[in-house]
């Protein structure tokens, strides 16, 4: 795991595991992080970039590297990533989460934690998945959540994405906690709507944590406060 030591160069390159807050968009982390190292360290210029986006409405992990170990960014991209997703069953949004308002309601007192589980097999594997269209996914040269909020009819095409694990947490009616252990493209958003479909209801996505990013885990990551006081002693 990576170790920030007293005599780390961020120039020449290092990894750090950071924390996202609720909230803070992934490119607000980089900032952030560039700006506390530039400050403490002096630096001039300091390239940093992240390995994998999270949505500022997710928390958890994310790989943020520095200086030349930035060229490593893609080997990390392609890591199999390990959330923690809390659903809604009965009432589905736009954008599959809490970003826009309850569109509609659907039943839920047919939705047992056996019918649950019998489903939930379908969803491993290599399976096809519809992007939600409040997404940075392309269409005509153009963003999709662009498109999605000038309310433009959008038909994204289906990507083939690979789900090695999904186990039940947690089931207390209408609230669903599973733990998704998925390869890179993999919106846990979608799944948390197409889960809802299968169960004959509908759900969106109230809460997500991505708790390992190959064998990274969130129990090794820095808050930024953490990181922050950290620095100050390297």
């Amino acid at each position: 795991m990576p170790v920030l030591e007293k005599g780390t160069d961020f120039l020449k390159g290092s990894v750090i595991l950071i924390d996202k807050p609720l909230g803070w968009s992934s490119f607000d982390l980089v900032n952030k992080t560039r700006i506390l190292l530039q400050k403490r360290f002096r630096y001039k210029k300091l390239k940093v970039g992240h390995a994998g986006t999270l949505d500022p409405l997710a928390t958890g992990l994310m790989i943020i590297c520095t200086g030349n170990a930035t060229k490593d960014i893609t080997k990390y991209i392609n890591l199999e990533k390990e959330y923690l997703a809390t659903a809604c069953l009965g009432k589905t949004t736009p954008s599959y989460d809490l970003e826009t308002e309850i569109n509609h309601t659907h039943p839920t007192e047919h939705i047992t934690r056996e019918k649950i589980l019998k489903i939930l097999p379908q969803f491993t594997g290599k399976i096809k998945q519809i992007p939600p269209v409040f997404s940075a996914k392309k269409m005509k040269g153009k963003r999709a959540y662009d498109l999605a909020r000038k309310g433009e009819n959008i038909e994204l095409k289906p990507n083939v994405v690979y789900i090695r694990e999904i186990e039940l947490v947690e089931y207390n009616r209408p609230i669903l906690v599973l733990r998704i252990r998925c390869g890179k493209g993999t919106y846990i958003r979608a799944l948390a709507r197409d889960i809802g479909e299968s169960l004959d209801s509908g759900a969106h996505l109230v809460a997500l944590k991505r708790t390992a990013i190959g064998d990274f885990k969130i129990s090794d990551a820095f808050t930024l406060k953490n990181f922050e006081e950290k620095i100050k002693f390297l």
